[in-house]
């Protein structure tokens, strides 16, 4: 999968997406979902790139540990055949849990 092709994936989750962050004051209450390019993995020879693929940190935010949320995200990635990897925290000083995807994809 590219990466242009994310977004209308991750609004199959029917919750609310933005890329990289959200605006002060504009953020819709939890559960939502942000994600975000963190690097990338290219692969190369002779100056020139001849692979890119691109690192991307899909985070779901929820006020609990939000088992049903989190089987609709992983259910929408693995029905487009998104390998992904899987952490957890919380955020004290919002006062919710992160669980973040992070997966690979074609482009940069």
């Amino acid at each position: 999968m590219r990466f242009e092709d994310l977004f209308p994936v991750l609004k199959e989750t029917k919750l609310p997406v933005a890329y990289h962050h959200l605006e002060e004051g504009h953020s819709p209450s939890p559960p939502f979902v942000v994600y975000l390019v963190t690097d990338s993995d290219n692969l190369g020879a002779d100056n020139w790139t001849y692979h890119k693929r691109l690192n991307v940190q899909i985070e779901l935010y929820t006020t609990k540990k939000d088992l049903a949320t989190e089987k609709t995200v992983e259910s929408v990635l693995d029905a487009h055949r998104l390998y992904f990897d899987k952490v957890e925290t919380y955020i004290t000083s919002e006062k919710l849990y992160q669980t973040i995807y992070s997966i690979t994809l074609l482009g940069g």
